[in-house]
């Protein structure tokens, strides 16, 4: 059984019956629960309507081959992570690597051994639950930072405006894909530490004392060590703690001075502070074009922030502003879909 004793659920795609029986009767219950399809139309429609843990698919079918049905849950299902497997007679390198390429991730030979079998399909529904836990674990961590932002009436959908523009940004410098999600998720959760501040003084009207100020200084610590146990966030652990650097060492909460603050912390930081500076505040009106550029360049003479990333995002802003303007029908991040079905039953009234 698995480590949660919930039987892994897998789907058996075979125009044969005799294949079919042979591979449910090959993968042992309680263990498996294996569900059979005919055809890959018959498949698709399984998939669409029950959660697997893997899929195993017949190569060559009726209609639609097990390769065109891998790329269907790909693209059409949206399925990138749904472990696929064609057991195929074929031995020819080129017919198996076209399976990969239309999205399989694996693929047994027949006639195939049954432990070989048994092996490789508890190994992918092992690697699929541990992603499903993973996502969840995530999904939480972005509902609760989407929490710390509704207590703050200031900000408005200050995390999704810092998610496209950071994003924004990260292309505009040729950052790479991994970059790119690191940044996205730095939108949402580069504030998560304060939900280790007191109300008293999150919340507070007015400017706050020193005391509060070091108190509040430590909602970067207290994120980075929320977050710190996924391995995914690596990338995104140092814009959660390090936002608040300064280029000239002036910064909190290390004291991080130049390149030893991570760069995507000194990409972030930018349209963090040009978030700050365009949207009303009830201390401040939201400040026009002019102004804005005119700090950036001053705290760049005064060396605040990093030279080079604030030449070109200042470039950015003279060229393309609206690019930096976040789409009326942006998708919404899990976490921002789990905090609306959480403010929807009114526990944050």
């Amino acid at each position: 059984m698995t480590a949660t004793n919930n039987p892994f659920h897998i789907l058996i795609v075979d125009d044969q019956e005799s294949h079919r029986k042979l591979g449910k009767a090959t993968l042992p219950t309680p263990e498996f629960e294996v569900m059979e399809a005919q055809t890959g139309d018959e498949a698709l429609l399984c998939i669409r309507d029950h959660e697997f843990d893997v899929v195993l698919l017949d190569k060559l079918m009726p209609g639609i081959s097990g390769d065109e049905v891998c790329s269907r849950i790909r693209h059409d299902l949206d399925m990138p992570l749904l472990p696929l497997i064609v057991v195929t007679g074929t031995t020819a390198n080129e017919d198996l690597e076209n399976s990969l390429l239309a999205g399989a991730n694996d693929f047994i030979r027949k006639p195939y051994a049954p432990m070989e079998m048994v092996a490789r399909v508890r190994a992918a529904a092992n690697n699929k639950r541990i992603t499903d836990q993973l996502d969840n674990m995530e999904s939480i961590l972005f509902a609760l930072a989407r929490m710390v932002e509704a207590k703050d009436e200031m900000t408005g959908d200050h995390c999704s405006r810092l998610e496209h523009m950071a994003v924004v940004f990260g292309k505009e410098l040729g950052l790479t894909p991994q970059e790119l999600l690191a940044l996205r998720r730095g939108g949402v959760l580069h504030d998560i530490g304060k939900l280790g501040i007191p109300d008293s003084v999150l919340l507070k009207k007015g400017p706050l004392n020193d005391e509060e100020w070091n108190i509040m200084r430590k909602h970067s610590v207290i994120g980075s060590r929320l977050c710190g146990g996924l391995k995914s966030m690596k990338l995104t652990l140092p814009i959660i703690r390090q936002h608040h650097e300064r280029w000239d060492g002036g910064g909190y909460p290390d004291g991080l001075k130049g390149e030893e603050i991570q760069l995507l912390a000194r990409v972030f930081q930018i349209v963090d502070i040009y978030d700050a500076l365009t949207n009303e505040r009830p201390y401040k009106e939201a400040l026009p074009m002019d102004k804005v550029i005119a700090i950036f360049e001053e705290e760049k003479q005064k060396g605040w922030r990093d030279p080079q990333l604030v030449s070109a995002f200042l470039a950015l802003l003279r060229n393309r502003p609206q690019d930096l303007l976040v789409p009326i029908q942006a998708e919404k991040d899990l976490g921002a879909q789990i905090f609306d079905d959480i403010a929807a039953t009114g526990v944050m009234d």
